[in-house]
């Protein structure tokens, strides 16, 4: 369903005029949640009325700068669905959202990120998508992994301040190659849009390499096994949402493969080298903006990461840069 040029103008005004005329206050943690859905919920029903924006709210989608009523609000035909992860930072007044919709009639995972004024009302919005389409990646996206949405004892909660920095050490773990960085607990699991990219038990690295021993598949193995090392750098970090109550931290970042790298070796779990060049990783150079969402348990350890990415042209933008 596409709205016409007409159509469309007349929703951005009056989506301007809805939310000019409402003076939130700031968000507890269910007005933080309830914003995120009403704004969800407008996608799918092509309007933004109810939900406060502010006038010079900038909305990013995919690292491009969008109006209101352009994106997901023209191209949602469906809205959440029951795969659907919160993440309501009341310190910051920023709430992040993870979960699937329908895009133009096929399934989509999104990761959604909100930031209020003083005033309440939506400054900034950013918008990342990918289709989803293979049906393993679809049955691993029906519904949550209960850890996700599972409240941490309120006698054992971590402090928001030390949600932020355990979440922010997934970026150093990764980029500097070392799992060690970022608190891993040993059954820590990773999905990347519906892939299981990470969990217990080895893995045999794929190519034509004649070395098939197993590399390391946990969570911070799978880094110190340097099996990552073709990720150059990942740019535009932002750790912007903690709920201490559910221990979960929600990040976006912006990873660049140029994949013009040396060939290096990987650490296989018998202790030999496994040669990782071009042949082996035969991609096109690209960056993929993603976001991801950790659970934090009780101990301070990481047990779940819940990820998105979509594939974007090698040095992209991020949306933001005026």
């Amino acid at each position: 369903m596409h709205i016409g040029r007409l159509a469309l103008a007349a929703f951005a005004l009056a989506g301007w005029s809805t939310a000019n005329a409402q003076q939130a206050t700031p968000c507890d943690r269910a007005c933080l949640i309830e914003l995120t859905d009403n704004y969800i919920a407008g996608f799918a029903a092509h309007s933004a009325a109810g939900v406060p924006l502010a006038a010079d709210a900038k909305i990013v989608e995919n690292v491009k700068a969008i109006a209101l009523g352009e994106g997901l609000w023209r191209d949602a035909t469906g809205g959440a669905t029951q795969f659907s992860i919160h993440v309501p930072d009341v310190a910051n007044q920023t709430a992040g959202w993870l979960g699937m919709i329908e895009r133009a009639g096929k399934p989509a995972i999104v990761a959604l990120r909100l930031k209020l004024d003083a005033q309440g009302r939506i400054a900034e919005a950013e918008h990342l998508y990918a289709e989803i389409s293979a049906a393993g990646q679809l049955a691993q996206l029906q519904t949550v992994r209960p850890g996700l949405l599972a409240d941490v004892a309120p006698n054992a909660r971590r402090s928001h301040e030390e949600l932020i920095s355990i979440g922010a050490s997934y970026y150093d773990a990764l980029d500097d190659n070392d799992g060690t960085l970022m608190p891993f607990a040993a059954e820590c699991e990773r999905h990347e849009n519906g892939m299981i990219t990470a969990g217990p038990g080895p893995r045999v690295g794929p190519g034509p390499n004649a070395n098939t021993a197993p590399i390391a598949r946990d969570c911070a193995g799978q880094l110190t096994s340097q099996v990552m090392a073709y990720i150059t750098t990942i740019d535009n970090r932002r750790v912007f949402a903690a709920d201490p109550q559910t221990g979960l931290v929600m990040g976006l970042s912006h990873f660049r493969h140029p994949m013009d790298f040396a060939p290096y070796e990987v650490t296989a779990l018998d202790g030999s080298k496994i040669l990782y060049d071009k042949t082996r990783l035969p991609f096109e150079p690209f960056d993929l903006p993603a976001a991801h969402i950790y659970k934090v348990g009780a101990d301070g350890k990481v047990y779940e990461i819940e990820a998105m990415g979509f594939r974007a042209d090698l040095n992209s933008p991020s949306g933001w840069e005026d």
